[in-house]
């Protein structure tokens, strides 16, 4: 369990290392940015990971709790 806490409050507060979307968090990207991405296939390695997760999350509409984490919680 603490992992996935840990895991979750890691994810929230990831910024996009690169690109257009650079220095945004990831839960504050787009949903089409993250089907583009399910679509051609999510990078290797733990950015993929988050980026599918956030993906899932989105998908369910559960970004909401995402948001909450970063805003109660600080930084890892």
């Amino acid at each position: 369990m603490e992992d996935q806490n840990k895991e979750l409050l890691e994810l929230a507060h990831t910024k996009m290392p690169f690109g257009k979307l650079q220095g945004r968090f990831l839960v504050d990207i787009p949903e089409p940015y993250y089907v583009w991405y399910k679509n051609k296939g999510f990078p290797a390695g733990k950015l993929g990971k988050q980026l599918a997760m956030m993906y899932e999350i989105k998908l369910n509409g559960l970004e909401v709790l995402i948001r909450n984490i970063k805003n109660k919680y600080p930084k890892p």
